[in-house]
Order: structure tokens, then sequence, then C-alpha cells
């Protein structure tokens, strides 16, 4: 049977710190509601932003407060604090059993961030999705005020507002801005923007380019998205196998620091594990 808007959505076993996947749900159909949340994705995000025409707004905000009163959980996108309907959903949103934090979208400064966490009564932390040159500019400032869990970056509008090609060397300065803001506000790394498409090739290629620039997680727009996002986005077999063999020599060496190289070596293969067991990746 279908899940629907009645059926209970599973809390995520994967913390939100470090959550891959970001599936994008369309906060207007709320039959899609119940299969993401029975999906792979690390997280779930019913969206009453862009994916939402202006007339069904109001539908689509209370569809997503319905689903978290029928034990729904999750997280929503809402609209930028310069709309007439950002506080409205805060409004709507506040206090909700089942939510887990909000990403308020096309944010441009640490008081936007603050006033959303304020509004929510501090209870939902908050995903600052920076999606234009001034929201690149004031990224540390953002990624230091109080309120904010992760910065996000909406690719899409960023290349809009600044007329950017869509190629990874264009798109390699926000992004490593966002590396560096989420390391100077002790964040957990960026989540990058969707792919568009459905072309796998694409997608992995796309998803390893934001690993190697430092983003830890990715927006995704579909379901067929999810494998390879998870995958890209976590440590590859020999990764983890050479941390196994490193922290066990370094074990078996009284944890002596043999050279320059090892304390750095140790944090790796340290954060590595760590994320080999989050993911459920560890061999046996």
């Amino acid at each position: 049977m279908t899940p629907n808007i009645h059926e209970v959505g599973k809390r995520r076993s994967i913390s939100p710190a470090l959550s891959r996947s970001w599936l994008l749900v369309n906060g207007a159909r709320p039959e899609t509601f119940g299969p993401a949340a029975a999906s792979p994705a690390d997280q779930i995000l019913l969206d009453i932003e862009d994916a939402v025409d202006p007339a069904r707004k109001n539908d689509a905000r209370q569809s997503v407060v319905e689903w978290f009163r029928s034990g729904g959980t999750g997280w929503v996108r809402i609209n930028d604090r310069s709309t007439k309907y950002w506080a409205d959903d805060v409004a709507a949103l506040v206090g909700l059993p089942g939510i887990d934090g909000v990403m308020l979208a096309k944010t441009e400064s640490a008081a936007h961030v603050t006033e959303t966490f304020d509004r929510m009564h501090g209870q939902s932390p908050v995903i600052a999705l920076i999606e234009s040159a001034l929201g690149i500019e004031e990224a540390v400032s953002m990624a230091k005020a109080r309120g904010t869990f992760r910065l996000a970056f909406g690719s899409g509008d960023y290349r809009r507002d600044t007329g950017t090609a869509a190629d990874n060397l264009a798109m390699a300065y926000p992004r490593s801005r966002l590396v560096i803001a989420s390391r100077v506000g002790n964040l957990p790394g960026p989540i990058d923007g969707p792919t568009i498409g459905t072309s796998h090739p694409t997608l992995r290629e796309q998803s390893n380019v934001a690993v190697a620039l430092g983003m830890t997680g990715r927006l995704c727009l579909n379901i067929d998205q999810l494998a390879i996002v998870n995958e890209a986005l976590a440590p590859t077999p020999s990764d983890i196998a050479w941390a196994q063999d490193f922290l066990s020599l370094f074990e078996a060496g009284g944890r002596e620091i043999r050279d320059g190289s090892d304390l750095p070596r140790l944090r790796r293969a340290e954060e590595i594990q760590r994320l080999a067991r989050a993911f459920g990746m560890e061999p046996e």
C-alpha cells in the first residue's frame, strides 16, 4: 500500500549534522510525503518555497502542518525573510511535534537566521540557504549567527543573481566560501545545491566535485538521486580500510607520534571511522 500523509514519517537514523542527502519534497503534493519519508534520504525537506505556486502557498503550508500533527517528521524549507509568506510560515510551524528544523531560503544576513530562530522559540535549528552574491559575502557572519545549524548553497539562484556559468571552475569560489565559513563558524560541512536532470554519471561527477571542495551534503530533487549521493558523499571502501589499518598500527605502537604527518593522518583516520560508523559502513 502506498504511504500517504496520514502515515507516520520515520525518524532518520543519521544525524542531520552528518546527513548527506537532503530530499526536497513539494509541499503542495502531500501524497508524496509518505514515500519520501520511507526513502533512503538521510533527511527530507518539505518545500513550501520555490516548489509551490504563490496561489497554493496556504494550502501547501497547511498540508505540511497536517503532516507533523499526524506524526510525520522532517525539515521544512520556508520562504525568505523578505517575502510576505515568511511570518505565516514561521507562525504555522512553531511548536509542532516532529519538526527537526527549517531551511531559510535566500538568506542574506545573520539577522535573517537569528530572527527566524527566535520566532521559532529557539526550538528549531536553521539551515541558511545562501543563493546570492550578497549571501556568499555574508557567509561568515551567518555561520556564526545564533541559531545557524548548517549552511546550504542555492546554486541555481546564485547563477541567476551573478550570471556565473554552471561549470566547476566558475562555481568553485562560492562553494569554497561556504566551506571556509562553515569551518570558521564551527558548523558541519555545507550542503551543496542539487543536480538538475536524471543523468547518473553527471550526478556522480558533480557530487565528487562537491566532496573535493569540502562539502558534506547535497540537495536532491528526486528519490532516484539518493543512492548515488549517499555513496559519493560517504567514505570509500579503500578509505575505510586505510583508516582501520592506520589506527591498528597506531594503537599497536602505543599511540607514539613518530613524525609530523602522524597527527594529521590520525585526525583523518578517526574522521573516516566516525563517518563509516554513522553510515553503517564498517566491515564486520
